[in-house]
């Protein structure tokens, strides 16, 4: 069986969406544009900057953009150039994109097996604008390519007459219900719960989906991690229309990793230096094992149903690669001269950002006096 050596979260910063949820941190923040970003290194490039050479060995990555992650057509070309290397690949979508799936389909079959969709299954949105049976035809498509998926709903106050109803729909149409993940309100500068129901209600609420999925999350939801993390080095976040790569969401260490695609990587525990309130996306971080230490179940646990029929939703190779930890194949070790590595890297970087700062108003500032002289 392989094993895990790493976990990439790969963002793709564009706002375009077909759909409009208004539980979407987008529509929260009126982000929402349709322009399509420029992706400024070819698929080749990527796949040879992400080998398992570079990378040490078979990593998993996510692909996920902050509006739809399909709509950009490169994404089919870099999915299939980080599959060629052998890693496997996990893409976040609403599932509408009928044209996308058929593309993945083309693919070899043994790029299929390492491919897992999460497909967002946005009910209220899906019901306004009448396009059901366009989603069940793309799960159907997927079932029928040989890759692996999962069903997700995001909860919200609004959805909640709907639930019998919703229940009723996944059985029939995905074999299983759904999963359940947390909504958070990022209006807020805290990101509580996004629902006017209290804690307890809204367990008991989404409780009932039996979602192990929604049982982790919302037991770490809001909670400080003070462990050793092995972010920065055992898992990454990388921008995959610039190639910068980071230790996690809110850390400042980066490197671009697609310009130089032959240069070794150079990697740095963020250890005790997270800045973040709470780990984001926790699901996926702790329970593929980024503080060792700490009791999580494993991902396939929270992605995975057995349907009416026998029948799961992820594939032997996709369930058996998912039910890895990363300390399997990397070693348990803090090594002394990057004990301190990040905190020092932090304080430097924001030094040289402030004198970077300072050097460009003076040297503007400078500028428009001489024009004026």
């Amino acid at each position: 069986m392989e094993r895990m050596k790493r976990f990439i979260d790969c963002g793709v910063g564009t706002f375009a969406c077909n759909l409009r949820c208004h539980y979407c941190y987008v529509a929260q923040n009126y982000l929402f544009t349709q322009k399509i970003p420029d992706f400024k290194y070819p698929a080749e490039v990527v796949g040879q900057s992400l080998s398992k050479e570079r990378l040490g060995g078979t990593c998993m990555f996510n692909i996920c953009a902050s509006g739809e992650t399909l709509i950009p057509h490169e994404i089919v070309d870099y999915t299939k150039a980080i599959l060629q290397q052998g890693h496997y690949v996990m893409i976040v979508t609403n599932g509408m994109l009928k044209k996308r799936f058929e593309e993945f389909a083309g693919f070899p079959e043994e790029y299929r097996k390492r491919l897992f969709f999460k497909l967002s299954f946005h009910y209220l949105e899906l019901k306004r604008l009448c396009k059901f049976e366009l989603f069940f035809s793309n799960v159907r498509l997927i079932k029928d390519m040989k890759a692996s998926f999962t069903i997700e709903v995001t909860p919200s106050d609004e959805l909640i007459p709907y639930i019998d109803e919703m229940k009723e729909v996944s059985l029939r149409e995905f074999g299983a219900l759904p999963h359940i993940t947390v909504a958070r309100d990022e209006s807020k500068p805290d990101y509580p719960l996004l629902t006017k129901l209290s804690k307890d209600d809204y367990i008991k609420t989404w409780g009932e989906f039996d979602s192990k999925l929604f049982d982790f999350k919302i037991s770490v939801f809001g909670e400080k991690r003070k462990e050793y993390c092995y972010a920065g080095n055992w898992t990454w976040t990388l921008n995959l229309l610039t190639g910068m790569m980071k230790q996690c969401y809110q850390t400042n260490y980066f490197t671009n990793v697609f310009k130089h695609p032959d240069k070794p990587l150079r990697v740095v525990n963020i250890g005790h230096g997270c800045k973040a309130p709470h780990c984001h996306n926790a699901h996926a971080f702790l329970c593929f094992g980024a503080i060792p230490e700490l009791e999580t179940p494993y991902y396939a646990e929270l992605r995975n149903r057995t349907c009416i029929d026998g029948s799961e939703w992820l594939q032997p190779e996709m369930k058996a690669f998912m039910s890895c930890k990363l300390k399997d194949d990397n070693e348990l070790t803090r090594p002394k001269k990057y004990v301190l590595t990040n905190q020092v890297y932090n304080a430097v970087y924001q030094t040289a950002w402030t004198v970077r700062n300072m050097l460009k108003k003076f040297d503007k500032h400078y500028k428009s006096n001489e024009v004026h002289k």
